[in-house]
């Protein structure tokens, strides 16, 4: 190699010292030495599909790496919304890819789709979590480890409408601060060219109107700074994806078959899928992969830690200890647990309270119904001792009555027989 000249920098007392070297030194390898580490490494991009069932985006994906991924079809009638993601070893010249495609089944498809954002965020939340918790262990491996956090977001739109639908909306402004979105409109054949226009100056406008941040592809590099300053422009992407060979003219190429022609897929002037294939995997994957980590990851990561109480200075501006903040969030902590343990404990306290007094509640009505029932008892027991007693006395005058006519009746007969006995004896 010959000499090459390079500005050294070297900060001292806050001034900048540039210094010229005399020679070749052999620094100016180091791309190379990124280049063979990062290819004996390979990559991981993980790319998360949002659209409703049907859209088409399993179709675009095959289409995308030009390949068949394995993938079932989903019905309409799933109660919730499911992510589905799939992890495939991808080799293309001497570089490996292991990709992930992460699909949300049942998008869309339930009557109620206030809460259909959730199942994704939570899901986007779960790899930002796993990658944190990897990155706080004594003995990590990052570089080793599965990175599932997600690169990339096509959020296909359905070409139905002159607007964006509500749910697209509510959907992409959760979603824009958690990863890189890319809107796309699927099945783009269905729509003719002047309405595809004029669909795509709407759908910008609305995500302009309502503060959705999507991705723009970086023109800082003046490498890549021409095409993507000419690709944001044709944001969102009209697509159509198909992975059959047909036959035009003299080549195969990849096209949708009707009645009234075909729509290539590679061509430019059908739809702009050779653009998305261009931006997203050809040129600004690494942008991608980049932004995620130092962007959406770094701001997760930064509020979770300031959740746990960790920062950066105290208000002294003095440096902070990992130790003193461990510590003086287990002290908070524990407060927090004792004053939720004593929460609990009045709270069982009052209940117990309360279920004796409503006891002693239901013990005063029990023993008044008693008292009122042996009142009755009582008074029924008089009443019958009275019946009784006049029965008795009834019984005894009775009685009296009874004896009485027949010492009548007694009296009567021996009256009668003796003068019956005086007449015989006189005719005797």
């Amino acid at each position: 190699m010959g000499s090459s000249h390079f500005i050294f920098d070297v900060f001292s007392n806050e001034e900048k010292r540039t210094i010229e070297l005399n020679g070749h030194v052999g620094f100016d390898s180091l791309p190379d030495q990124l280049v063979s580490k990062s290819v004996a490494q390979g990559f991981s991009f993980n790319i998360l599909c949002v659209g409703e069932t049907g859209v088409g985006k399993s179709t675009l994906m095959n289409t995308l790496f030009n390949t068949t991924f394995e993938n079932e079809e989903a019905s309409h009638y799933g109660n919730k919304v499911h992510l589905h993601p799939q992890t495939y070893e991808l080799q293309e010249s001497n570089v490996n890819l292991k990709l992930t495609i992460v699909h949300t089944v049942g998008f869309g498809d339930q009557i109620n789709r206030e809460e259909s954002f959730k199942p994704i965020l939570e899901y986007i939340d779960t790899q930002f979590e796993k990658y944190l918790e990897e990155e706080l262990k004594i003995k990590r491996s990052l570089f080793s480890c599965h990175d599932t956090r997600i690169h990339a977001c096509l959020y296909f739109i359905a070409p139905s409408g002159h607007s964006l639908k509500s749910l697209d909306l509510v959907t992409m402004k959760k979603l824009d601060s958690k990863v890189n979105i890319i809107p796309v409109i699927a099945k783009a054949d269905t729509v003719n060219r002047s309405e595809l226009d004029k669909l795509k100056i709407k759908i910008m406008s609305e995500l302009v109107s309502n503060g959705v941040q999507i991705y723009q592809f970086p023109t800082e590099d003046e490498a890549v700074a021409e095409i993507n300053s000419s690709m944001n422009t044709h944001l969102p992407f009209a697509v159509v994806g198909s992975v059959e060979n047909v036959k035009v003219g003299n080549k195969l190429v990849k096209a949708r078959l009707y009645p009234w022609g075909s729509v290539q897929v590679e061509n430019e002037n059908h739809c702009d899928f050779v653009k998305l294939r261009e931006m997203l995997v050809r040129v600004n994957m690494e942008d991608l992969r980049e932004q995620t980590h130092a962007r959406h990851y770094e701001l997760y990561r930064r509020c979770k830690l300031e959740e746990m109480g960790f920062k950066d200075t105290d208000p002294d501006s003095k440096s902070f200890s990992l130790q003193e903040t461990y510590e003086a969030k287990r002290k908070e902590f524990l407060t927090d647990l004792q004053r939720k343990e004593e929460e609990m404990r009045q709270m069982f306290v009052n209940k117990v309270k309360e279920a004796e007094a409503e006891l002693k509640e239901k013990e005063k009505e029990l023993h008044e119904r008693f008292e009122q029932l042996k009142r009755m008892h009582q008074e029924e027991k008089k009443t019958l001792e009275e019946k009784r007693r006049n029965l008795e006395e009834e019984m005894n005058a009775f009685n009296r009555r009874k004896v009485a006519a027949e010492t009548l009746m007694g009296q009567a007969v021996q009256g009668g027989s003796q003068p019956f006995k005086k007449d015989k004896d006189k005719k005797k």
